[in-house]
């Protein structure tokens, strides 16, 4: 299975940026554009999403994103690198940090998907993982889908350089003049419905690194609750808030998460 790594650019210490479920490494370029005066930016699509490839039946499992992580980490020769994730791939930083201690200099997580519990959670269906499997994969072109985005909840929220990240660069594009979404929705829907199936919360005591969480002002439940325990089991982890802002928040304010991003890694 081949995992689809890019180099951004930019001068400073080496920051790896992770995606959202349904998402693609490209949607954090509007951040990227504030970051690579600082940093060196690079970033990884998740498998069965952008560019890299879907596994088997057997491969949704987030232990596996957290091991694609490290994968390409290796890939890309980075050592002791900054990193930012978002939902997901803020999940997928922990369980790489936990499984090898150390790996990061620091983290910056936006509403990590880590259920406060220690336990896992079964594998079972959920109302996020039947929206994915509704979701229209199949586009007259590009303008078409991102004018069918931008009309509508949830995408409707993103930043349009967010939003125009997203299309251009998700989507195949098909023999028929068509274009079809990279990230197709039955994948996405198997992500979603083991979402709760990993230890990152149990194992959380194997970060070795500084933490810097963040969440929406707006939102919330699920995800935004789990940030507190979060910050409590790490040991009092920084908590920034994004006023106007949910769980889309890296993708609604750009400008606000490199700021955020640059104040964390400052100190660190």
């Amino acid at each position: 299975m081949r995992l689809a790594t890019y180099d951004f650019g930019g001068d400073g210490h080496p920051l790896l940026l992770v995606h959202a479920t349904g998402f693609h490494a490209h949607v954090w370029l509007p951040v990227i554009d504030e970051l690579t005066s600082r940093f060196h930016c690079f970033g990884v699509d998740q498998r069965a999403h952008g560019d890299s490839d879907a596994p088997g039946d057997d491969g949704y499992e987030w232990r596996d994103l957290g091991a694609d992580v490290l994968t390409a980490l290796a890939d890309l020769g980075l050592d002791h690198p900054y990193a930012a994730g978002h939902s997901s791939g803020a999940a997928a930083l922990f369980l790489a940090e936990e499984a090898q201690p150390g790996t990061f200099a620091a983290l910056w997580a936006y509403e990590p998907i880590v259920v406060p519990v220690d336990d896992p959670l079964p594998v079972t269906g959920n109302p996020m993982a039947d929206g994915a499997r509704r979701r229209r994969e199949v586009f007259a072109n590009r303008d078409e889908a991102y004018a069918n985005y931008a009309s509508k909840p949830p995408f409707a929220v993103l930043a349009p350089a967010a939003l125009r990240a997203y299309v251009d660069y998700g989507f195949d594009d098909l023999d028929d003049g068509t274009v079809r979404l990279k990230c197709r929705g039955a994948n996405e829907a198997r992500f979603y419905e083991s979402q709760g199936a990993h230890t990152a919360y149990r194992n959380l005591d194997r970060v070795r690194c500084p933490v810097n969480l963040a969440r929406g002002g707006d939102n919330d439940g699920f995800p935004a609750d789990f940030v507190g325990p979060i910050a409590e089991r790490l040991g009092g982890a920084t908590i920034d808030v994004f006023t106007g802002a949910g769980h889309f928040g890296p993708l609604q304010q750009p400008d606000a998460t490199a700021a955020s991003i640059a104040r964390a890694f400052a100190s660190s």
